[in-house]
């Protein structure tokens, strides 16, 4: 045991420690430090243009973000920039003359209007969701697809826990009432969320995150997915949709648009649910019967729910827009009480779309400049690293999208081969293979040879030459 003096000698020696130290931040390495390890190692990198082709055009549609705007045009690329959606008409002229579009849900990029992109090497969809694309089509087209899975989580997780009270609350129609004059102060079933049961189907990047948020309100959590997914904090995963529905007090959809999920909920999803359930909704339009919900609604069945997407959804803002001739039931859902009707802003916060812009931005940026298709959602996953300036001067790097059939890559690298070829990845997805390769100590005269050497090889889809 310490005696009295040997505990006041550890409390001086403590003490002036403290003094020496004052000023002292960290015994890690400083900032000027590490800059200057960073800094002896950085490369500088070759900055790789396209062969044989005019100045990249960009155009962007639907008020996408300024910070992807600021990135192509950092880039040098020439942007043209609206901020709604274009008709078919329109599209078709402004596509077949540009090199990448951004767009967002409204825009509508089918096999009639891709026909036209003759051009066109990439696609920007900068939101979640890619069904507005023909991700087949486009592929067979040598056109990648990128999106931004992660970025608007966050904003459509609180939007659902914000609906997820205002339903228990009867928020909405207190707004009206107010606001039409009528004052109506009442506790008829109007919930606390604490204890209550929330089921998320689809436990992806937003189901997840919503998970946590509502297990901090103190709800308890259970979800649904077709994969087994590890559950976050004391989130529960169940065995089958029909036993969430029977659990759960509020049901909420997180899931993608296709053909198992359309219509996920109808009459007999409604029917397997606790009576004076909620029932939200901030994925897809069409993952729900939206008939079969206003019948579950009317009959009491349901106590509410909140809908930020639908079917058909007007291609602009503005007036008298959200009306039966989008969708015939308009009238019937809007005349219903305790039910919150959005217009599709589940990702609209500034936060969510700026980080989106520069998400989605610098994938098609890294996929025009580098050939890097890492995070495309129709093409296989490949990439190179970056090009050393000092070392890899005289270097071109070769992007070859193909048929995914035998004997390609065969006739392919007896082209290569009677070059110096320093790296090559090759990798397949469905019918489509992409090749890209760096190709050493190569002029400009070799260069054309190449190309025109690889155009003419049969189930090539399309080439490009950067140097």
């Amino acid at each position: 045991m310490a005696t009295p003096q040997q505990i006041q000698d550890l409390q001086n020696t403590f003490e002036k420690a403290q003094l020496a130290s004052a000023h002292a931040v960290s015994s890690s390495p400083n900032q000027s430090f590490l800059q200057r390890q960073f800094e002896s190692r950085q490369k500088e990198t070759k900055q790789l243009k396209p062969f044989a082709t005019e100045d990249i055009k960009v155009l962007l549609l639907e008020n996408v973000n300024q910070t992807a705007i600021d990135i192509f045009t950092e880039q040098g690329y020439q942007v043209e920039f609206h901020k709604t959606s274009l008709g078919e008409e329109a599209l078709i002229e402004k596509i077949s003359k540009v090199h990448a579009i951004g767009i967002r849900s409204k825009t509508k990029l089918t096999e009639k209007v891709l026909a036209h992109a003759k051009n066109l090497v990439v696609i920007g969809c900068f939101c979640i969701g890619t069904n507005q694309v023909n991700l087949e089509y486009a592929a067979s087209k040598g056109i990648a697809v990128f999106n931004s899975p992660f970025s608007n989580s966050r904003s459509v997780a609180e939007l659902i826990i914000c609906e997820v009270i205002a339903l228990a609350r009867q928020l909405g129609d207190r707004s009206i009432e107010l606001h039409t004059g009528t004052w109506n102060k009442v506790s008829a079933k109007c919930w606390e969320v604490r204890g209550k049961t929330l089921g998320i189907v689809g436990y992806g990047h937003i189901g997840s995150q919503l998970s946590v948020l509502a297990e901090s309100l103190g709800l308890n959590v259970l979800y649904y997915d077709v994969n087994m997914i590890m559950s976050l904090g004391n989130s529960k995963q169940v065995a089958t949709l029909n036993e969430l529905l029977s659990k759960s007090d509020f049901v909420t959809l997180h899931v993608p648009e296709t053909a198992e999920t359309k219509n996920i909920l109808s009459t007999p999803q409604f029917a397997a649910m606790k009576d004076g359930a909620y029932v939200l909704n901030a994925s897809r339009g069409t993952v729900i019967d939206i008939p079969a919900l206003i019948a579950a609604l009317k009959s009491g069945k349901l106590a509410g729910a909140a809908l930020d997407v639908y079917p058909h959804e007007p291609a602009k803002n503005g007036a008298e827009l959200f009306t039966n001739e989008l969708n015939p039931w308009i009238s019937e859902l809007v005349s219903l009480r305790n039910v919150i009707l959005t217009p599709h802003i589940g990702g609209s916060t500034e936060e969510a779309q700026s980080a989106i812009g520069v998400e989605v931005g610098t994938s098609l940026t890294k996929y025009i400049n580098e050939g890097a298709s890492t995070g495309s959602v129709n093409f296989p996953e490949v990439s190179l690293r970056a090009l050393d300036l000092e070392k890899e001067r005289n270097t071109v790097r070769v992007l070859y999208l193909h048929q995914n059939v035998p004997g390609v890559l065969k006739t392919v690298n007896n082209i290569l081969g009677n070059y110096n070829i320093d790296k090559q990845f090759s990798d397949s997805q469905g019918d489509i293979a992409y090749l890209i390769a760096d190709i050493s100590g190569i002029n400009n005269d070799e260069i054309q040879s190449l190309h025109d050497q690889l155009s003419d090889t049969p189930y090539k889809i399309s080439i490009r030459l950067l140097y």
